[in-house]
């Protein structure tokens, strides 16, 4: 995510970044120290999405500042 960002470790932790899946269930999560994307939750697809072909698991990434 840092480098996506083209930002240096310091600065994205300066800068209040969280990452918001849709709905109540939180798939994802930034790595504390590495703010590499991982997964914060089992994903089951079959539960997930039933008979639908692509399965798509959105999820935003928030500034709390400015960039």
């Amino acid at each position: 995510v840092v480098k996506d960002l083209g930002l240096h470790l310091p600065a994205i932790s300066d800068r209040g970044v969280r990452l918001v899946s849709e709905g109540r269930t939180q798939y994802f999560a930034l790595h504390g120290k590495t703010r590499h994307l991982v997964t914060a939750e089992r994903i089951d697809r079959e539960q997930l999405c039933e008979s639908v072909q692509q399965c798509v698991l959105r999820c935003e990434l928030i500034v709390g500042e400015e960039m």
